[in-house]
Parts: C-alpha cells; structure tokens; sequence
C-alpha cells in the first residue's frame, strides 16, 4: 500500500551513500540548496545536504568541476538525469518521467519536483568555478486534496510503493557518479544528449542544447534560442513560500 508520505523512522535512517561522499543532516526547517551553498567552498566535493522533511525530498549536493563555468554549468543537465534516474528506480511502470526545460522534473504530466543551481557570484565565465552547488526536490505528498487548478503530484499519491526519501537519496548519489563517469569518458555532450532524451515535447519543434545549455527551439516559423542562466534563476517549478515545489 502507498505511504502517504515519509515517516518519523523513515526520517532517522540515513542515506548510505558511494565512497568519498560526506553527508549533512539539517531538520525539517533548514533549507539545503542555501546551506550548502553557504559551506561549499570549505566543505568540498561530494558534500551531500539533506534536510529531514516528511512531505518533500529534499537535498543539495558540492561539485568541483574542473572545466570552465561555461561548460561547468552543464552539470546541471548531469544531475538532473541523475534526479530523473532516481525517480524511475522506483515509479510504477509505464508512467513518462520527463524534463520542461531547464530545471523542472514532471511525473505522468504533474510537476513532482525540480533541480537548481549555484556557482560563485565572481566566477567569470571562463574560469574554472571553485565549486557548484546542485539542489534536489522531489514531492513525497502533496499533503492536501486535489484542488481544480493544480498542477503537483506526489509519490504518495501517484503509486510508489515501500520508497522514502533515504532510498531517493541513495539512488540519486549512484546515478550522479556513474553520470560523472559518462562524462569523463564521453564528454558533456553525450550527458546532455540523455537529458533531451526525456525533454517534454513540443509537436511540431525539435530541441537541441547548445554548448553553453541554452535551449534552441526550432520550427517551420524559424529558430528560438533561450538563455540558459536565466532560466536556472527563475526556477519557475519552485514555490518560495512553501519552500517545494509548485502544487
């Protein structure tokens, strides 16, 4: 039977993540994007921030990348699959996880969660940041009934059976180090190739991602370029009041 929404003891376990990962627990009310932020440059690569909250998955992970912030910044699309990857470990069958551009991760048409980014405010673009920051949403309840005009889901409610946040969390470190590995190996290209892969579609218009991550949208009518930067800062799937992701 669905839970319908993370418990106390699923909140006392902790993530058992892949060598060379170090983990901060921070309690229901703490906020892990800005956290970890505020100790990447002390705290290092492969610093993992979760907040113990029941109704959202919540977590931020350090990068240290060592390409330029241009190219850097397309870790973002790495992670993201990560996210998506972790999410289809445990989702009933047959039902489409997918990405709306750039940062926003929806489950059988519903916004279920999201990703952001940081680098330092003083990294010029061809400077190798010192470190980037990826946060991590993924809805465990949307803890409220179905109101006509919401466009949220949650794991509760869509079906994942026997699945909480540390199980999220685990398989979310997995897949960032074997997309890590991919990159090294295949280059920033092949990463992004896999994220467009589950890009929400557009009858009619093909996508592609050009090497800076801007997204080009391209019909009969011509060619539309987003920018990228502003995108992430919009981060439009997240509800700043409530801290989660858009119902």
């Amino acid at each position: 039977m669905a839970r319908s929404a993370a418990t106390a003891d699923d909140l006392r376990r902790e993530p058992v993540l892949p060598p060379g990962f170090s983990l901060v627990t921070l309690r229901e009310s703490g906020d892990a994007f800005a956290h970890a932020c505020a100790i990447a440059a002390e705290a290092g690569a492969a610093t993992l921030v979760w907040v113990r909250r029941f109704d959202t998955v919540e977590f931020a992970v350090i990068l240290e990348p060592d390409s330029p912030l241009t190219e850097a910044r397309l870790a973002h699309y790495l992670a993201m699959n990560a996210l998506a990857d972790a999410l289809a470990v445990h989702c009933p069958p047959e039902r489409p996880i997918l990405f709306r551009w750039p940062d926003a991760l929806i489950y059988d048409l519903g916004l279920i969660g999201g990703g952001r980014l940081a680098w330092p405010a003083c990294c010029d673009e061809s400077e190798v940041p010192d470190w980037l920051v990826f946060g991590g949403m993924i809805r465990a309840s949307t803890m409220t009934p179905f109101e006509i005009g919401h466009i949220g889901v949650g794991m509760a409610e869509e079906g994942f059976e026997e699945v909480d946040a540390v199980d999220l969390i685990e398989a979310f470190a997995r897949h960032l180090m074997l997309g890590v590995t991919h990159w090294q190996s295949e280059g920033p290209k092949a990463i992004v190739r896999r994220w467009l892969d589950r890009i929400e579609k557009v009858t009619g218009t093909r996508h592609g991602i050009e090497p800076n991550g801007d997204l080009l949208l391209t019909t009969q009518a011509g060619t539309e370029r987003r920018n990228f930067v502003d995108a992430l800062a919009r981060v439009d799937w997240l509800d700043r009041e409530s801290g989660g992701p858009k119902l």
